[in-house]
């Protein structure tokens, strides 16, 4: 079993390119408008459209999205692996939101959909982030 999780992109060129090194895997189809990324781990089935209307607000009823990792070691390793391949993410933080203690990362698609890539290391009791963007 895997999560699909279907998006319309502007450019598919860029999202190809984006979610090629986010995940560190190429399309196992593409066709013109199309393509889809089977992706092992985290184990997910990733399919874009391109649609050339498709505007920042297609996100709207879309919070982020998310990786979530065993370790704060993989947290880091992704980090990592983002930042060489020449994508900009927040950097590896210790932060308290969403009821829980987590190390994180973050990153913006061309689309603009926000992806955090972390591990959850305690429970809390606090929604809102500490002194970081989040939920």
């Amino acid at each position: 079993m895997r999560l699909q999780l279907a998006l319309n992109v502007r450019d598919l060129d860029a999202a190809i390119d984006f979610y090629s090194k986010m995940f560190d895997a190429r399309p196992a189809k593409t066709r013109p408008g199309y393509a889809n990324f089977a992706i092992d781990q985290p184990p997910l089935k990733l399919v874009l459209f391109e649609d050339a209307n498709a505007t920042d607000d297609s996100f709207q009823h879309l919070n982020h999205l998310g990786v979530e990792t065993e370790s704060p070691d993989e947290v880091t390793a992704a980090d990592a692996r983002l930042t060489e391949s020449g994508l900009d993410t927040t950097g590896v933080e210790e932060a308290v939101c969403c009821y829980a203690e987590k190390t994180e990362t973050w990153l913006t698609s061309p689309e603009g959909a926000r992806w955090e890539w972390y591990v959850k290391t305690a429970e809390a009791e606090q929604l809102v982030h500490e002194a970081r963007s989040c939920c």
